[in-house]
């Protein structure tokens, strides 16, 4: 990838604000996500995160700014709609996959990615092409050995390398990467941050977490959101040595600062 299409904007929030009743939510957010980035979106709880990340996917709308994805105004576009057009979200499995195992889930997603619709489990027997790209992803995340099992037997971090092949199944262009590690054992966590270290180069990531040991271990580039503004962006090193984001951290400013500095 050569210096011009790394800097290439890919995904563009600009003056975004989001008001519910009397409380603004979204300040004023502009954010730019540049081609093939590994950038993260930090910031303490409250701080808009979250509502940021539901305005881009289009679950809400927002009161003011637009979003733009490759060149392309999705401000209007429903959720599934900016999904076709190549962003994606990684989103906890709901009960509908609980019964199916990861094969059949995988097997599903593509086919309808690739246009099956309902007729998926009538294309298997046929579509070498489905077959070969969930051998390729089951292997990718790790989940060959427990591709016939149900997913509510499977071990948590697995649940979550589950999810985040659910989504570059969809062949995004734009990876949202909700909270990867939230909630996994310590046991389970390395496997899980492998897989995100190697997501493919040319799926331009943003990625929302607490966990400041991946932030930094992972992003290239960093935005703090506090009180649903933009406090400052920049790179790891720029993050970790300023006293605004120290601040705002307060007891964590070690966790920033000693690490990381």
């Amino acid at each position: 990838m050569n210096a011009a299409d790394s800097q290439a904007t890919v995904l563009l929030a600009q003056g975004l604000v989001m008001r519910f009743g009397g409380i603004t939510a979204t300040n004023n957010v502009t954010l730019n996500l540049h081609k093939g980035a590994r950038h993260a979106l930090i910031g303490p709880n409250g701080a808009g995160k979250t509502t940021l990340i539901n305005l881009l996917t289009g679950v809400l709308q927002p009161t003011e700014g637009k979003i733009v994805l490759e060149g392309q105004d999705i401000t209007n576009l429903a959720p599934y709609q900016r999904v076709h057009r190549g962003m994606v979200r990684t989103f906890q499995i709901n009960q509908l996959f609980d019964s199916m195992t990861p094969l059949e889930t995988l097997r599903m997603v593509v086919s309808q990615h690739r246009g099956l619709g309902g007729k998926w489990w009538q294309a298997l027997g046929v579509r070498s092409d489905i077959n070969a790209r969930c051998e390729e992803l089951l292997a990718q995340f790790h989940l060959t050995e427990v591709m016939h099992q149900e997913t509510r037997v499977l071990a948590y971090g697995k649940r979550r390398l589950l999810e985040i092949a659910i989504a570059l199944a969809c062949e995004p262009r734009v990876l949202l990467l909700d909270e990867p590690v939230a909630g996994v054992p310590a046991g389970e966590r390395e496997e899980l941050l492998q897989t995100v270290a190697a997501l493919p180069a040319d799926v331009s990531i943003l990625l929302i977490e607490h966990d400041m040991d991946l932030v930094f271990s992972f992003a290239n580039r960093m935005t703090v959101l506090v009180n649903g503004t933009v406090l400052t962006e920049g790179d790891p090193q720029q993050i970790a040595n300023d006293p605004q984001v120290k601040a705002v951290y307060l007891g964590h400013d070690e966790a920033i600062g000693a690490h990381h500095g």
